[in-house]
């Protein structure tokens, strides 16, 4: 994945988390105000605990007794305002974090498939968990939590600066310093957090396909290297997080000193004030108090930093996301008869390939026609395919779908004419019903069975639980026959008049896949069928046979 990171503004970033913050605003201003709630609490316990010293010290007169029930309430307040934060945390922070995860997953299934493809699925999941996370974070926690700190350093600052202006100006020695450093250290932690973030979402690659694919790496030997595979990740990783602490807990030291000498200049500011009287115990409790209410902001502050920075980095990934392209948005666009399908003059290459797959290419499926695509490996099939049911689009030329009445070119408001059957186990996890109401969800029982009955996947109401056995993992538990029917048997009842059927009986017997076409080609009548197969047994039952080669060699 190209590296953009200097490519992205602060400002166009915020303006992004801006727009990005809708629905989280109303925890964040929550959020915010508690913790105002909880700044004027402790400004307002400094202010009893001084007064409750002086009074036990004789340094002025009133009620012992008042002042520790004021104390008390304070705690109290306190204590309700730090529970409702959890709450807010725990309960409308998920609510946020689902719906700003829920539109970036819709938005990516909208998303265009040539440009989805130049992201692997793992970096997907972890942009859309570990960024997600880190954004509403951001936007509901981290600013809220700004906001309060620079309200309590400045309410704490003023408070002190009315007992001593020198002390209070004094203990803000170290800011100015901080302030300086910030923009070099937020340039340097974007890049480092830039680094760790890709290293994790390539571990996240390697796991996933690593998992998808554990029989092959069983079959073909392969643990120990892919275990060396993720080792050396996770090394790389790990050297990666190693000088991003490194950087970090230097700049915190730095820091840290600052207000060391800030808090020892308080220190000795009251001790040598007590000495000669100037102050009270109780003043000298609410300088030592006030500072703490000062540096500890302060501090607050040099650890969102780092929280902003990875923040940023989070919002810079997916800010490419919008880059993105959408499919064509709109109501679905269902011919009323059986249609067919006319490719004209059409022109198509994939970006990175220098090879040209369909050179004005010119072909008519007609509707009711059954026609058989064969070709070699690589000749242009499966983007046939694709062009077929719009998944991309020709560079030349037109893809119409059509019937006596109506034409369209083909689009994606278009799709809902096609019943697309890829080769292969293309089963999710859940029940076998699961699967089957995937082709059309209002489909009742009987139509289950029938679609089950064409595709010859009887065996499944044999099943203890039927069609309600549940299926782990991409059918886990069937062969991949069985499989392949059951994805035959979902797609049969999905609404469309042209059925595109890929290598469908790929992993089926000779028997069964006899009697498989023989069922499909007689239920299907009224239909455009199109196969693409490699098998000579299916060929017989089509009427037409468009042979596709490749273009040769310029």
């Amino acid at each position: 994945m190209k590296n953009i990171t200097n490519n992205i503004s602060s400002k166009v970033l915020l303006r992004w988390l801006w727009n990005s913050s809708k629905g989280a605003r109303g925890q964040a201003a929550l959020n915010t105000i508690i913790g105002l709630l909880d700044v004027a609490c402790q400004l307002l316990w400094v202010l009893a605990c001084k007064r409750a010293i002086d009074i036990a010290t004789g340094e002025c007169e009133g009620s012992i007794a008042i002042t520790g029930c004021v104390i008390g309430a304070l705690m109290l307040t306190e204590i309700l305002s730090r529970a409702a934060n959890r709450w807010i945390h725990a309960v409308i922070g998920t609510k946020v974090r689902n719906r700003m995860r829920l539109k970036i997953f819709s938005r990516l299934l909208r998303g265009e498939w040539l440009h989805l493809q130049k992201h692997h699925t793992g970096d997907l999941i972890n942009r859309l968990e570990g960024d997600v996370n880190n954004i509403t974070a951001l936007i509901t926690e981290t600013i809220p939590a700004a906001i309060v700190v620079m309200v309590q350093l400045l309410a704490s600052f003023a408070l002190l600066f009315s007992m001593s202006p020198m002390l209070a100006v004094s203990v803000l020695v170290a800011l100015p310093i901080a302030m300086l450093a910030s923009r070099f250290y937020i340039k340097k932690m974007r890049r480092f957090n830039r680094e760790v973030r890709d290293s994790d979402s390539r571990i996240q690659e390697v796991l996933q396909e690593s998992l998808q694919h554990k029989a092959l790496i069983k079959a073909l030997e392969q643990n120990k290297n892919t275990e060396l595979q993720l080792t050396n990740l996770q090394e790389k990783l790990q050297g990666q997080v190693r000088n991003r602490t490194k950087f970090s807990l230097g700049a915190y030291s730095f820091t840290q000193l600052g207000f060391a000498a800030g808090y020892l200049i308080a220190f000795m500011w009251g001790v040598q004030g007590l000495a000669t009287g100037a102050v009270s115990f109780g003043t000298l409790s609410a300088y030592l108090q006030l500072v703490g209410l000062i540096q500890r902001p302060t501090m607050d502050m040099s650890r969102f930093i780092p929280s902003i920075v990875s923040s940023l980095t989070a919002a810079e990934r997916l800010y490419e996301l919008e880059d993105i392209p959408e499919e064509r948005q709109g109501d679905a666009v269902m011919l009323n008869s059986t249609a067919g399908v006319r490719f004209t003059g059409v022109n198509f290459k994939y970006e990175k390939e220098s090879r040209t797959i369909f050179d004005n290419f010119s072909y008519d499926f007609p509707p009711n026609s059954c026609t058989a695509i064969v070709g070699e490996t690589g000749a242009g099939k499966t983007t046939l395919i694709r062009l077929l049911v719009a998944l991309v689009n020709p560079q030349g030329g037109k893809v119409e779908i059509y019937n006596e009445e109506e034409k369209h070119n083909s689009s994606t408001l278009t799709r809902c004419n096609f019943v697309y059957i890829p080769q292969g186990n293309s089963l999710i996890s859940g029940t076998i019903r699961d699967n089957l109401l995937m082709g059309n969800p209002t489909a009742t029982e009987e139509q289950m069975r029938r679609a089950l009955h064409i595709a010859c996947a009887d065996y499944v109401m044999e099943l203890p639980e039927g069609i309600d056995t549940e299926l782990s993992e991409q059918g886990g538990g069937l062969s991949e026959g069985q499989a392949q029917r059951i994805a035959v048997a979902r797609s049969i009842l999905r609404p469309g008049s042209i059925l595109i059927l890929d290598e469908v009986t790929s992993a089926l017997d000779e028997e069964t896949e006899q009697e498989m076409l023989r069922r499909l080609t007689s239920s299907q009548t009224g239909k455009t069928l199109i196969f693409v197969t490699h098998r000579p047994a299916i060929i017989k039952y089509c009427d037409k046979v468009l042979r596709i080669e490749k273009p040769q060699a310029t």
